[in-house]
């Protein structure tokens, strides 16, 4: 098991990968359609999409949290 304070890393490391997973296959098939190349330059895209999306994620999530905290209303 990974200790819990290693826990908003797992989940950028797991929102990142799926999220970067998804677009970048959407882009791609849109980029090139349903080619015979599509499933190496969905994985090629996918790979240097993830490098970029989970360091983003970890920089970006905390300030997001903080926004997001400031405009909703807590309980009392």
């Amino acid at each position: 098991m990974i200790h819990p304070r290693f826990a908003p890393i797992m989940f950028g490391f797991l929102v990142s990968g799926l999220m970067s997973l998804i677009v970048s296959g959407i882009a791609t098939l849109r980029a090139i359609g349903w080619d015979v190349g599509f499933g190496a330059s969905w994985m090629n895209a996918w790979i240097i999409s993830w490098a970029i999306a989970f360091p983003t994620i970890l920089i970006v999530s905390p300030i997001v949290r903080r926004f997001v905290a400031a405009i909703t209303k807590q309980p009392s």
